[in-house]
């Protein structure tokens, strides 16, 4: 009787595995993993499980305690012994090459999660909670037995936030650097001042958040419509600098590094609402309520200007510890500095032949004192114009052109062009789609994208240190709306910048994208419908 009962357990066991089992080439992670070895067996997850870690994971076990209680109700011990069984093991073994990659190893009785440093095990956890799915009548789960060896394809896997069109608090930021951390993102370009407002408090210059943050009215409806209307609210935000310092440590607690853009020479208009001496002319002006390029530009011919934003990115710098720091450098008009005296007189002393040269001395002088402060800058690829900054990384944008350019100088390059990264567009052709910038950039074409361009050689692919998605906001007002926009462009973003161009396959994302539904509603997040 007990080898019958024996016999009946087996055979439905196999029978509920063999169902619900994903084959290899199933496995349901996004962004793909790199290798996938599947094995016989499963690894059950119940409340008696226990997290074993070294103290070096602290953090990392403590995010995965609250990822398996948040997804299951489910709360672990948490134990440094070794010796416990049915457990997650979490491990550093720096004998591992990629400093971000991790081995996953799933089998009847462990879990074991390993990384040469702790963002590897970070990303471990986050391919092992998405296998966190077959679900008993007892609450238990049910991991295949696996083994996953994964690195990321690109060091510089990015998202970019403009909060200056439209504002959103620290906690909307600390959901996205979290959907960012499950899909192994690890910078957060985060937009902070512009000519539609001014969102980074500075000691120096309280007027900057006082004024310039603040704008009295905002367009209504889309740039193009004509006769332009405004709806008369005054509108703004800011972030303190304990706000500030708040993401940057929750954003280091997820392995992502916050990358700050104060916007310079162009884009000036809410810093020179504030302080009309930045402007070439003294003008006192509003901050904008329109969308589009504000015709102004910070004055490149006073010292003034200078010392402004010295002191300005002393203080960026010092409360901001990751190496980079943005400063912008596109689509700055330079209609004012041809007329403006202070500006032609300072071209005539540096031997300047015409204003993109100009610019060019803006950014490299600006360029050389975060140097000073052990910074290096990234900019737009409009700072190529006139001459690129020592040591500057490009943000090639308009296309690839620029980044081409960049890399074949031996620049590292970060490529986000448009229409492919720009997730403000359109992504679908149907009329109820909220209102967009314009364009259409969809799911698919956003998955087909390589980073890496023909035309560069073996030797110059190797300054394309990462890919981008940029949200713009001058048409998205909530943080629902944000969302929507992001999902599931983002997850699709993930896989170019995690997995490596063999192993990508359309079809396959597809069915791992609809599996994935459930994590996207787990976190909360209002994603465009798909199939």
């Amino acid at each position: 009787m007990k080898i019958m009962s024996k016999l009946i357990l087996i055979t439905l066991t196999v029978l509920f595995f063999s169902c619900t089992q994903p084959s290899t080439s199933e496995v349901m992670i996004i962004p793909k993993v790199q290798k996938i070895e599947q094995h016989e067996g499963f690894f059950k997850l119940k409340p008696a499980t226990s997290i074993v870690y070294q103290s070096i994971l602290h953090n990392e076990a403590n995010y995965l305690f609250n990822y398996i209680d948040r997804k299951t109700g489910m709360q672990l011990d948490q134990t440094t012994d070794l010796q416990s069984k049915n457990a997650i093991v979490l491990n550093i073994d720096t004998t591992i090459s990629n400093t971000e990659a991790y081995d996953l190893q799933i089998d009847n009785k462990t879990v074991k999660i390993t990384g040469k440093t702790p963002a590897g095990v970070f990303y471990g956890i986050q391919s092992f909670m998405q296998m966190v799915q077959q679900q008993d009548a007892n609450s238990n789960y049910y991991i295949p037995a696996i083994k996953i060896s994964d690195e990321p394809r690109f060091k510089y896997r990015g998202m970019h936030l403009d909060v200056c069109r439209h504002f959103f608090d620290i906690n909307f930021v600390k959901k996205m650097l979290d959907v960012m951390a499950l899909h192994k993102l690890n910078r957060f370009h985060w937009h902070l001042t512009d000519d539609q407002g001014w969102r980074i408090a500075i000691d120096k210059y309280p007027e900057l958040t006082q004024i310039g943050a603040w704008r009295n009215s905002t367009l209504i409806g889309h740039a193009s419509d004509r006769p332009e209307r405004f709806d008369s609210v005054r509108y703004g935000g800011f972030y303190t600098k304990d706000e500030i310092k708040e993401v940057i440590a929750y954003a280091e607690k997820l392995h992502i590094t916050v990358i700050p853009e104060i916007e310079l020479p162009g884009h000036s208009q809410a810093a020179v609402a504030t302080y009309p001496y930045l402007d070439c002319f003294d003008q006192q002006l509003e901050v904008w309520n329109k969308w589009g390029i504000s015709d102004g530009a910070f004055c490149a011919g006073k010292e003034s200007t200078f010392e402004f934003f010295e002191n300005v990115l002393s203080e960026v710098a010092a409360l901001f510890p990751g190496e980079y720091i943005h400063i912008g450098g596109d689509e700055c008009l330079k209609n004012n500095w041809q007329k403006c005296p202070h500006c032609q007189a300072r071209m005539k002393a540096e031997n300047l032949a015409n204003e993109h040269e100009l610019q060019s001395y803006f950014v490299q002088r600006i360029g050389k004192f975060l140097n000073s402060k052990g910074k290096k800058i990234i900019g737009w690829d409009e700072i190529l114009e006139g001459g690129l900054a020592e040591n500057a990384t490009v943000m090639s944008w308009r296309g690839e052109e620029g980044g081409i350019a960049a890399a074949k100088m031996h620049h590292d390059v970060i490529m986000t062009p448009n229409p492919i990264c720009y997730f403000d567009h359109y992504q679908a052709n149907e009329a109820n789609e909220p209102l967009a910038i314009g364009g259409l950039t969809t799911v698919d074409e956003v998955y087909g994208y390589n980073p890496v361009p023909i035309e560069l050689s073996s030797n110059e692919q190797k300054y394309i240190i990462g890919v981008q998605a940029n949200l713009w906001t001058e048409y998205i007002a909530t943080k629902e709306h944000a969302e929507y926009m992001l999902f599931p462009r983002l997850c699709a973003l993930s896989e170019i910048a995690w997995t490596f161009t063999e192993n990508k396959n359309y079809e396959n994302f597809k069915r791992r994208l609809v599996n994935h539904k459930n994590t996207l509603e787990l976190f909360d997040l209002n994603y465009k419908p798909f199939n």
